[in-house]
């Protein structure tokens, strides 16, 4: 902002009309920025929603998939198995 020296007569108008236009082109660019911001946030967000759904899927089938192989080892180990000193139980 230009400050007020009273040494000196007052700024013309047309220097005034020039910062106004000049504070009012850096408004708009600020507002333009802001927009473009809002709308990057909102792509992302809807990213991270996508990409948590995700996850939580890949989760739950690693867990049905440990499941299963927790099963198919039970099964693969005999029920009667007693310890002996070469396989140890």
């Amino acid at each position: 902002m230009a400050r007020i020296d009273r040494m000196h007569p007052a700024t013309p108008a047309t220097d005034l009309t020039a910062q106004f236009d000049d504070l009012a082109d850096k408004v708009d660019r600020l507002a333009l920025r802001h927009a473009e911001l809002k709308r990057t946030n909102a792509l992302l967000q809807e990213r991270i929603r996508q990409l948590e759904a995700e996850r939580d899927s890949l989760r739950i089938r690693l867990t049905e998939a440990r499941t299963r192989v927790d099963h198919l080892l039970a099964r693969l180990d005999p029920p009667d198995a007693q310890a002996t000193p070469d396989h140890p139980a």
